[in-house]
């Protein structure tokens, strides 16, 4: 093979790696806003689902929105297991839900309870404003949020 022929196939070989697919916890990753969000993911044994088949929607509380949780309720929620893993699925729906299709209303949540999503004057679920919207995952979407959501 010439050195033009093996330059065109390395080429090629690096685009089809450069579009490799990106899920969930990868694009939260790459946004670098989520670093609480994934940190709290790993410890609720929560990454393989995110990197999982989907779709998911995922309305992901940014690092500013983690730094509102005073430190010591934070550093404990990021201790108790079985409640990091309930506040976390409360903020995943199933499905790809698009900025576009949102529609006013209570959503179930993979965590089993409910979300009420307003569409009045910005997106907002529950008390927490959607800051950032359809941010594309291969095996769904990211709505980023100012607010964590606690579970009732």
């Amino acid at each position: 093979m010439n050195a033009k022929k093996l330059l065109i196939a390395a080429t090629l070989v690096g685009a089809a790696l450069a579009a490799q697919a990106k899920d969930i916890v990868d694009t939260a990753v790459a946004a670098g806003n989520f670093k609480t969000l994934v940190v709290a993911l790993k410890a609720a044994d929560l990454v393989p689902t995110l990197k999982g088949k989907g779709p998911f929607t995922v309305f992901a509380p940014t690092d500013e929105a983690f730094a509102k949780i005073p430190k010591a309720d934070l550093d404990a929620l990021l201790k108790d297991k079985a409640k990091l893993k309930a506040v976390l699925t409360y903020h995943v729906v199933s499905g790809k839900v698009m900025s576009t299709d949102l529609k006013a209303g209570n959503v179930k949540t993979v965590q089993g309870s409910e979300v009420m999503v307003t569409t009045m004057g910005g997106a907002m679920v529950n008390d927490a404003k959607v800051v950032a919207a359809d941010v594309a995952a291969d095996n769904g979407v990211i709505h980023a949020i100012d607010t964590v959501l606690m579970p009732k």
